[in-house]
């Protein structure tokens, strides 16, 4: 039992010890990128889990948000205790004037529409008008239903909705003669 204890590495320290352990044996004044970190770790380590490239790019970047990790040109560096903090994204906010002594502030007042009250009376919005608020109601069909005369659906101006109909030229039923008087008295007769 003993023996096992002894062979047994080190446990290894959480990776962001790991990693500003890294950049400080590599002690490189540009920084260290991502791989010389690893290849550091894995070096000193030896016997890493196998997500090893996932789990220390998630804590580089987790560290680089966080303001413990600096990252300029692919390269990660110490961040100065010096240096101002780093802003965020989008516009900053505006800075705040104080208020001068005695002067109450009043709550701000919620978004979107207020709530009814319960106890007002209910009252038309557009008293006097006649008409019936929204949509009117459609016309009765005819009686003729939708084959009868198209005349039949009319609005304002006398004239039927939509799209006329197509007229229909009747064709040519009845004979009628064409003729042709001849010199020689004989009647011809040609049909067109």
């Amino acid at each position: 039992m003993a023996t096992e204890e002894v062979n047994k590495p080190p446990s290894l320290p959480s990776y962001p010890q790991l990693i500003m352990n890294a950049i400080e044996a590599l002690n490189d004044k540009n920084g260290s990128n991502k791989t010389s970190i690893s290849k550091y770790i894995e070096s000193k380590y030896g016997d890493l889990p196998a997500g090893h490239t996932t789990l220390l790019s998630h804590h580089l970047n987790r560290m680089k948000q966080t303001g413990e990790l600096v990252f300029l040109k692919n390269n990660y560096m110490k961040a100065d205790p010096n240096a101002p903090p780093k802003r965020g994204r989008g516009r900053p906010p505006k800075p705040k004037v104080p208020l001068p002594p005695g002067v109450v502030l009043t709550p701000a007042r919620p978004r979107g529409r207020p709530p009814k009250d319960p106890n007002a009376p209910i009252t038309s919005s557009k008293p006097g008008t006649g008409k019936p608020r929204g949509r009117p109601r459609k016309m009765a069909r005819p009686e003729g239903g939708i084959t009868g005369n198209s005349t039949l659906i009319s609005t304002g101006s006398g004239r039927p909705r939509g799209r006329p109909p197509k007229v229909k030229t009747s064709p040519l039923t009845e004979f009628v003669p064409l003729v042709i008087e001849d010199d020689d008295d004989d009647d011809v007769m040609i049909s067109v």
